[in-house]
């Protein structure tokens, strides 16, 4: 982070909130919010040979083919920022503010996961950045959250 000169202000850097809540594992999304382990990302993925599409939310058929055949499958982790916001309403007391925003991966323009941007200067986010997941632990899920991409 820069050092401020005379009458500067800095950036607000980018991090979540402070409190999450966090999501109820069940058999069709364990492996999305365990993945992160790895540090690897992961989405289902349809096998069924004329499909082949990422499927997310975690669904048990394909919205594409109807197929029952869908498997974790790991993508790149890398991704354009669609959309974002700044939150700034304190819904938890003693919070910052943070950003919100939603990732288009790599592999399929049509998956977007809604997550948070982080380790960035706020006024460095614009729309279409490309930007790469890391994971934060918490209790036992690993949380996919995007930084600006190396």
């Amino acid at each position: 982070m820069p050092e401020a000169q005379d009458g500067e202000d800095l950036p607000t850097l980018a991090r979540g909130p402070s409190i999450r809540v966090l999501p109820k594992l069940d058999d069709t999304n364990r492996f999305f919010w365990t993945s992160g382990v790895d540090g690897v990302l992961r989405f289902l993925r349809c096998q069924e040979p004329g499909c082949r599409r990422y499927v997310h939310p975690p669904a048990p058929v394909c919205p594409y083919c109807e197929g029952a055949a869908l498997a974790p499958e790991a993508v790149s982790g890398r991704g354009r920022l669609h959309s974002f916001t700044v939150n700034h309403q304190q819904w938890i007391p003693g919070s910052d503010r943070y950003v919100i925003g939603l990732v288009t991966i790599a592999e399929q323009d049509d998956v977007r996961l809604m997550t948070n941007l982080v380790d960035c200067p706020e006024d460095a986010i614009a729309l279409d950045m490309e930007v790469e997941v890391v994971f934060e632990p918490v209790e036992d899920v690993w949380l996919p959250l995007f930084r600006l991409a190396s």
